[in-house]
């Protein structure tokens, strides 16, 4: 394995993970169906300390339009609810007090629009860290120049970091694609 074979492996490792953080981002970007990982981003204050709800609570989806949030911790429910409730989320928690259920509204077209933005903002994120992986290794390559590694092997490095660069800017606008067709569906 040649220098600029690492150094193409490495960009491609850090823009497959670039690839899943926008994953993980899109997950929490809520659409009409409910889907236990719109609560991954709340933290609940548990005893002073801020704790991620999953740590806290089972969550299940009974149906496609509601959540079950079942603490593992009775004590904790007041603080759960709490939090969920000034989430950006929009929220309305209710508790029978063992449970948490959380019905899920319909999007309107001007919140679903919204969302879309918010879509196209966090691929636009990702499009541009992906486009910053690429510089930061092509100034690797270019560092090579004068190192004994030829021209054409700095050129061909160079053409095979680009053509990575594609396959996950590709990628990145397949992914937001789906997900604005999947908040457009009612």
């Amino acid at each position: 394995m040649t220098v600029t074979t690492d150094i193409i492996a490495k960009a491609d490792d850090r823009m497959k993970k670039a690839l899943a953080n926008l994953a993980t981002e899109l997950k929490s970007v809520r659409s009409g169906r409910a889907n236990a990982s719109m609560l991954d981003r709340i933290e609940v204050d548990y005893y002073g300390t801020p704790t991620p709800l999953k740590s806290l609570a089972n969550i299940s989806t009974p149906d496609g339009r509601s959540l079950l949030v079942q603490p593992y911790d009775k004590a904790a429910i007041k603080a759960i609810e709490q939090s969920i409730h000034k989430s950006d989320l929009g929220f309305t928690p209710n508790t029978d007090g063992n449970v948490i259920r959380i019905s899920i509204p319909v999007l309107t077209e001007e919140r679903r629009k919204e969302m879309i933005k918010t879509v196209k903002k966090i691929g636009e994120e990702s499009r541009v860290a992906v486009r910053n992986i690429r510089r930061d290794n092509d100034q690797e390559i270019k560092k090579l120049k004068g190192s004994g590694i030829s021209e054409d092997e700095i050129k061909s490095a160079e053409e095979s970091l680009q053509k990575v660069t594609d396959k996950y800017i590709k990628e990145v606008d397949k992914t937001i694609h789906d997900k604005e067709q999947d908040l457009m569906e009612v």
